[in-house]
């Protein structure tokens, strides 16, 4: 493998890759000698840093059909460096950072094997040391160094353990503390999602020494082919799915997971969803009664209805880039310039608590919400009664412009969307928004569409993502035409999923 065949498996913060055949065009790149590789790199880029060659390293995986092959190769190159691996078996994501959290912790550094929820056939390492995960910086130069063929020499060990039977045993110590009661969720019938991902153990482990009746919960067993609905919040059937499984239980409280538990999103007892902007209000609601004055981080595409709400609520909205890893890095500059960010949040459900060393953990964002619910039942309310006030749009949509083949989408992107900005203030009725980091969001005033969009170019991928939101019903319909007014005179942008929106 040359040097650029390496690289291109970084995606952000993680390696990503295919990992399985079975899908047309798409050939396996994450194999055993690539994984094999990479963590033989690992090692010896941690050796040099720790200042240590015999190190333990903590391998999880999710429920990817793949898990197993990668699982393995990853111990073989472990134990061929003359370290110890520590296999947890089924984990999530933020397990395997807190593992390392743990006092005496059993491990130097871990990895997670997951594509978050990516296609059946992908699959991907994500890679912490007790200081956090990896930054795209990082990810680079360990694959630079797998490029080189970079590996320590030895015979080490193996050794399994169920660490993700301890996380939930401190998530249950910690709501059992909050609350002052041992079941303070008994009388509370809770529904979980796993979408057979690795958030089943939720309800055994979590909900039910709770006391919570989980009855009408679905798809908890892993099965990495995610037979019935994706594993993510952001996907319309999946929510569907959880909302209908609240509404046939008759259930106070709905949790989805997305497949490594990063990420999670929240249905309330009437079978609505509390996701996207809800849920970032939901917990905002709970933060800035603790917090008063405290800022909210959220990503680029959070409503005006949502800064709003933070606002009537006594805390600031800072509405930064889009990317989960942007949200949290915010969090922390404002906490270390002395402006209290008690969270940085993705509308993709990615929550990261500074109490929670600013890890982004969906089982802990909803654990969190379920302190909540639980004081609020004694009060005869319920978790939706915090949002009541929170201003909806009337209409919400989002275009995903494509590019030509063989275009070259980032500059071309780029510069359209400067173009775009330009543009704006010799407009009637639009106008820059004055709070935005990212692409190019735009007002609309109450005769030219009554909301606004943001236009922006996706993080790794050749789309053009354009978000629409108006406060009067057709008003969506406006705006995306003035957009596609404009629009429609660049010739590598295939705009028809604009054009169904006029």
């Amino acid at each position: 493998m040359e040097l650029n065949d390496w690289l291109k498996l970084k995606s952000g913060t993680d390696v990503r890759g295919v990992a399985l055949e079975g899908v047309e065009g798409e050939h396996i790149d994450l194999t055993d000698e690539a994984v094999e590789g990479i963590v033989r790199a690992l090692v010896y880029m941690l050796a040099e840093k720790l200042g240590k060659t015999k190190l333990t390293i903590a391998v999880g995986h999710d429920s990817r059909l793949s898990a197993g092959r990668i699982c393995a190769a990853a111990a073989k190159a472990i134990t061929e460096s003359g370290c110890d691996a520590l296999l947890t078996g089924l984990s999530s994501t933020p397990s395997m950072f807190m593992l390392l959290q743990e006092k005496d912790a059993p491990a130097d550094a871990s990895i997670m094997i997951t594509a978050s929820h990516l296609p059946y056939n992908k699959n991907g390492l994500k890679f912490f040391l007790p200081s956090g995960g990896f930054e795209g910086k990082d990810v680079t130069a360990l694959l630079t160094l797998a490029a080189e063929g970079k590996a320590l020499t030895g015979k080490g060990s193996v050794r399994e353990t169920d660490y993700i039977g301890r996380y939930s045993e401190n998530l249950v110590a910690f709501v059992r503390e909050k609350t002052g009661e041992e079941t303070p969720l008994a009388g509370k019938k809770i529904v979980v999602d796993a979408g057979n991902g690795a958030g089943g153990f939720y309800v055994e482990k979590v909900l039910k020494p709770l006391g919570a009746d989980t009855a009408g919960s679905q798809f908890l067993d892993p099965d990495g082919r995610f037979p019935n609905h994706i594993p993510n919040p952001e996907n319309k059937e999946a929510m569907r799915s959880v909302c209908e499984a609240v509404q046939r239980a008759h259930a106070d409280f709905g949790i989805i997971f997305d497949t490594d538990v990063d990420r999670a999103g929240a249905v309330d007892k009437n079978g609505e969803e509390i996701n996207r902007n809800r849920l970032i209000a939901l917990i905002a609601a709970i933060l800035l009664e603790e917090h008063p004055g405290a800022t909210i981080v959220t990503d680029s595409v959070t409503s005006d209805g949502l800064a709003q709400f933070i606002a009537a609520h006594g805390g600031k909205h800072c509405r930064y880039k889009r990317g989960y890893k942007n949200v949290i890095d915010k969090a922390k500059e404002l906490c270390a310039a002395g402006q209290y960010a008690p969270i940085g949040i993705e509308t993709s459900g990615h929550a990261a608590l500074e109490e929670n060393y600013f890890l982004d953990d969906g089982a802990y964002l909803v654990t969190r919400i379920l302190i909540t619910v639980a004081k609020l039942a004694k009060e005869g309310r319920s978790v939706s009664d915090l949002i009541a006030d929170l201003p909806e749009p009337a209409e919400a949509a989002e275009a995903r412009l494509t590019f030509t083949a063989g275009a070259d989408f980032k500059t071309l992107g780029n510069a359209a969307i400067e173009e775009l900005k330009a543009y704006v203030p010799t407009a009637e009725g639009l106008s820059l928004a004055p709070d935005n980091f990212e692409g190019v969001r735009i007002n609309f005033d109450k005769d030219h569409g009554d909301g606004w969009a943001l236009v922006r170019m996706s993080l790794h991928e050749p789309i053009m993502p354009i978000n629409i939101e108006s406060n009067t019903a057709g008003g969506n319909a406006k705006i995306a035409a003035a957009l596609y007014a404009f629009l429609k005179r660049y010739p590598f942008l295939v705009t028809a999923n604009l054009e169904k929106y006029l």
